[in-house]
């Protein structure tokens, strides 16, 4: 309630998606820090600070960052922080929710301090997403990708759409897992990544930190979202299939 005694309009998932869609065509720089606090901001974005951005603009708070209760200016997101908030500050939900959920945010969890991804849900199964070096932020989709968990904020008012399949990915997606995903097929990742310059480490079939690096550099020198994993994009680019 403000002074005047009149309770304030509740801020909605539709808004957060509105603001989101008005940075379409705007660039990524991965790893860069944007402040929460400029609402003009429209220079580049990761993933991860797109989205804290826009919450932040929409609902005032910080999330997903390292400090939320520090200097909005000089808080650093990171798809690690909105992990670690999903679970003590808001509300994980399932994939096919937060796809009939405008606003809900779709996280792909990193494993430690590597990469992940974040997106924010358009509520029709679709996303608004500060996807890559090569696209910028677009408008995709959520079937056939590898999600972790649907994120609500607690200082949001969601609606909710028709129900939504969410089809995983057709291939397995080789990532930075805990044990470590080994085996052929990752032997010939660090392969394929030794081959085009980036050094994977020991060929020892082990999907560990160092091949997870490798994979983030390439992704980067192709413009892919750099998420570390390879799913059929980063496996086509590095020619071989999966």
């Amino acid at each position: 309630m403000d002074t005047s005694g009149r309770v304030p309009p509740p801020i909605t998932g539709d808004m957060i998606v509105k603001l989101a869609l008005q940075h379409i065509g705007e660039s990524y720089v991965f790893g860069v820090l944007v402040p929460k606090n400029n609402p003009n901001w429209t220079k580049c974005w990761d993933c991860a600070e797109f989205v804290s951005w826009t919450v932040f603009q929409v609902a005032k708070v910080l999330y997903g960052c390292d400090r939320d209760n520090g200097d909005p200016a000089t808080a650093d997101a990171y798809t690690g922080y909105w992990e670690r908030d999903a679970k003590s500050l808001g509300e994980i939900i399932p994939i096919e929710e937060a796809a009939r959920t405008p606003g809900a945010a779709v996280l792909r969890v990193p494993q430690g301090h590597a990469s992940g991804h974040i997106v924010i849900s358009d509520g029709n199964g679709g996303t608004v997403e500060a996807h890559s070096p090569a696209d910028g932020v677009v408008q995709l989709g959520l079937a056939g990708r590898r999600w972790d968990t649907g994120i609500l904020i607690r200082e949001v008012t969601y609606t909710q759409g028709s129900a939504l399949a969410v089809p995983p990915p057709d291939a397995i997606i080789y990532r930075l897992t805990l044990p470590m995903m080994t085996g052929d097929k990752v032997r010939q990742i660090q392969q394929a990544l030794a081959a085009k310059g980036f050094n994977p480490g020991s060929l020892d079939g082990e999907f560990g930190p160092h091949t997870h690096a490798a994979v983030v550099a390439f992704q980067l020198s192709q413009g892919l979202v750099p998420d570390g994993e390879v799913g059929p994009q980063t496996a086509a680019a590095l020619g071989i299939q999966l």
